[in-house]
């Protein structure tokens, strides 16, 4: 595994990301509740897993490409995604 980048979920991310991913972050921020308790909005890391890019967010959402080259939304939690 590579390690890549953090940034903060509704900030446009940063060059390292890889454009294929964009799409689906971007999906997936807008889905993500401000706190109402103002508590800071959860973040992204950026792997590289078998040379693929893998996008976390804290909640546990993962964006990735698979094997055959598309891009998958899941959890954590889902089978086959940890």
């Amino acid at each position: 595994m590579q390690l890549g980048t953090r940034w903060t979920s509704g900030d446009q991310p940063l060059a390292a990301v890889p454009e294929i991913l964009r799409e689906q972050i971007a999906a997936v921020d807008a889905s993500v509740d401000q706190d109402p308790l103002g508590q800071p909005r959860p973040r992204w890391t950026l792997t590289w897993l078998e040379g693929r890019p893998v996008a976390e967010l804290d909640t546990g959402v993962v964006v990735r490409v698979d094997r055959d080259g598309e891009v998958v939304v899941g959890h954590l939690d889902d089978d086959g995604m940890s």
